[in-house]
């Protein structure tokens, strides 16, 4: 399961991944978060009106010209802007494809229409649906692509700032990213609450795992209402996180790397306006996504990105899979290689874990059977026994 339901009314659930240490002056700011998004909008009203735009950093607006900057040093606060695209590749379906993504497919939950699935009030009357759903795409059954693993190779250079994600599926974590790296902006399956306001018990991953694969309907040990994973349904806002980390971020970003994304869920896609005028973009997707809208561009709202225009001076479109476009940008900064062996060395680890969980699971219902066996055994020699000391009884009767 990837990028959670997409829409601009979504509120917010309680985020519980530690706050980066950078951050703690500002996570209770909310006031300046607001205050530096209309700085945002006069900055771009007069750029647009002025004609002025960033200082090129790029020496060409190709994949080579991103590699080259990266290599040049000056690159060193990377942004990674993620969308359900980035998981297709493990098997993950995003949610617009026509007859592949997830809203194609809900027939047989014989919902009212795809998104009430995701829809917060539709859940607490419903819950069944979403469980059955999470049943089938439930993280843990998934191993993290090639894109995932550029993304933890970035930090492990040094160059990572921060991963904001779209997605649910946790295979950012698998891969190697850590709470402080991420930003789960639509929330997670790694933790989950009790939806009552009263009560808010939080569970880990491994204790939903168990209800949601046994077939109950997630309820709290303390006061019996549902119980739902952290991910962010129709209705409920993002994280506080996502707002204050925003705020601290995107100034000190020199590279946003887009990926897998179709920018059209605010206010996740409006994250592209946030950096500098000078910041490189690069897009990494089947198709180009995140262009500026005339009408807005005119009064400097929205920041879209501009692949091909003659005033076009920092967008970089890169279009194809993610792995394929990961891969790409491995080979021309000369990581490609370690790469490829960081996913071989990853995902055989994966697979190794997998299968001693399956013997142990095989184990363990053996000697359940054996047992059973046992118990079964000796209740049949019960019985025997007893057999024979009635018939004695009758004989000296």
């Amino acid at each position: 399961m990837s990028d959670v339901p997409e829409a601009s009314n979504r509120e917010e659930v309680e985020d519980n991944t530690p706050e980066p240490e950078e951050q703690s002056d500002d996570s209770s700011d909310d006031g300046e978060a607001s205050g530096d998004t209309e700085m945002d909008f006069l900055r771009n009203l007069f750029s647009k009106t002025l004609g002025i735009s960033g200082e090129k950093v790029l020496d060409e607006l190709t994949l080579e010209g991103v590699a080259s900057y990266i290599q040049s040093g000056k690159c060193r606060n990377i942004i990674c802007m993620v969308g359900a695209g980035i998981s297709t590749s493990a098997g993950i379906p995003d949610f617009r494809s026509p007859d592949t993504g997830l809203y194609a497919n809900l027939q047989k939950y014989n919902l009212p229409y795809p998104e009430a699935i995701f829809q917060i009030d539709y859940f607490k009357k419903h819950p069944e649906p979403f469980f059955a759903l999470a049943r089938e795409l439930y993280p843990g059954q998934f191993k993290p692509t090639v894109c995932h693993y550029f993304i933890k190779l970035l930090k492990d250079k040094g160059l990572l700032k921060r991963c904001y994600s779209q997605n649910i599926d946790t295979l950012e974590r698998v891969a190697g990213l850590e709470g402080e790296d991420l930003i789960e902006a639509h929330g997670t399956f790694y933790t989950s609450h009790c939806v009552s306001f009263m009560c808010r018990k939080e569970y880990d991953l491994d204790w939903m795992k168990e209800k949601i694969f046994s077939d109950d309907i997630p309820k709290c040990d303390k006061c019996s209402s549902l119980v739902k994973p952290d991910i962010v349904f129709f209705g409920e806002n993002l994280p506080k996180r996502f707002f204050t980390s925003m705020a601290m971020d995107f100034p000190r970003c020199d590279l946003l790397i887009i990926m897998g994304t179709s920018l059209q869920v605010q206010p996740f896609a409006a994250l592209v306006g946030r950096v500098s005028n000078s910041c490189p973009r690069l897009l990494i997707n089947l198709e180009k996504a995140g262009g500026a809208d005339p009408l807005l561009g005119m009064i400097g709202i929205g920041g879209g990105m501009d692949f091909d225009s003659a005033k076009a001076y920092r967008d970089v479109a890169h279009i194809s899979t993610c792995d394929d476009g990961c891969l790409a940008l491995a080979d021309l900064l000369g990581w490609k290689a370690e790469l490829e062996e960081m996913v071989k060395r990853e995902h055989e680890k994966i697979n190794s874990k997998a299968e001693e969980e399956q013997t142990d699971q095989s184990s363990g219902a053996a000697g359940k059977a054996e047992s059973g066996k046992a118990e079964s055994g000796k209740a049949e020699s019960g019985k025997a026994e007893s057999g024979k000391a009635e018939s004695g009884k009758a004989e000296v009767e």
